[in-house]
């Protein structure tokens, strides 16, 4: 079993990434040049309501100390409009009121322009990027808009490209099941089927992320394979009822059941029908992304 768990948890969260490089802390220097048109004074001035909400969810930056604190808490804040666009973020303020060091200050703001949510110029200093430059695949940037004021189209947006991506994972994988895997995919079954009975919601979370993980890495698709993140990231912040996956029932845990027995017998029709049912448990899918039409 202990080989099991470990499968589990092997769907690691790829935003660790971007600590700062050999002569990279110069790029943000901590006593910016004067920008004469700032706007008002910065969001966290006399901000404790919107620092504490930002700050009650911290799941991003656990086991990442200050650094990752500070990009949770700024990224919170970037997406959900505390900070707007063109908002000048100025180091040594944000030093100041997160009392944290210029290096933390520094690799957070690098950390935030390789998502896309700030930019870095030289005598125009540190700013924030509109939404349209925003990387909105990277798995931060999904939870951070799952918890904020775009948590409904969040998670449509979440449910309507898994129902792009999915099921033609699960039509490719049917050609490229290696036993190894497929037994695996098996496990996955099982633990969440015993997770089930003991209503123990977390671990059948976890063993439904690494199945969809699994099924997308095996469709033999290195593009696809990239978008596994995305839909570890939705199954984990979605937050309701949108999925078959969202809460352990029946239903799910047979669909999941016949998806590896389609895998097992090469049959990429059935496995893709069975995905399309899984997505479609619960009736409010319906209405976000509707079934294709019978010709």
């Amino acid at each position: 079993m202990s080989t099991l768990a470990h499968t589990m948890m092997t769907a690691a969260r790829s935003s660790d990434s971007g600590l700062v490089g050999p002569g990279e802390l110069d790029r943000y220097p901590y006593a910016e040049a004067p920008v004469p048109d700032r706007v008002g004074a910065p969001a966290w001035d006399g901000g404790e309501p919107e620092l504490g909400r930002v700050g009650r969810r911290a799941t991003g930056s656990r086991g990442r100390g200050l650094h990752g604190q500070l990009v949770q808490q700024l990224g919170q804040m970037i997406v959900s409009g505390d900070l707007g666009a063109d908002r000048p973020l100025v180091p040594e303020e944000i030093g100041q009121r997160f009392e944290v060091s210029r290096t933390v200050v520094r690799e957070s703001l690098r950390v935030l322009e390789a998502k896309g949510l700030v930019s870095a110029r030289p005598n125009v200093g540190t700013r924030v990027r509109p939404v349209s430059d925003w990387n909105l695949l990277d798995p931060d940037i999904i939870e951070w808009r799952a918890f904020g004021p775009q948590r409904d189209d969040q998670r449509r947006e979440l449910s309507e490209l898994r129902w792009t991506i999915e099921p033609l994972a699960a039509r490719l994988a049917a050609g490229h099941g290696r036993e190894e895997v497929q037994q695996r995919l098996s496990d996955m079954v099982e633990i969440m089927s015993h997770a089930m009975a003991q209503g123990d919601a977390l671990t059948f979370s976890r063993a439904d992320a690494e199945f969809h993980a699994l099924l997308i890495q095996i469709a033999g698709n290195r593009m696809l394979e990239h978008l596994s993140g995305i839909v570890s990231a939705a199954l984990q912040v979605s937050g309701g009822p949108v999925t078959g996956c969202d809460r352990p029932n029946e239903t799910s845990l047979a669909l999941h059941a016949r998806i590896v027995d389609a895998l097992g017998a090469g049959d990429g029709t059935a496995a893709e029908t069975a995905m399309r049912q899984l997505l479609t448990v619960h009736p409010e899918v319906e209405r976000v992304v509707p079934a294709p039409r019978e010709h």
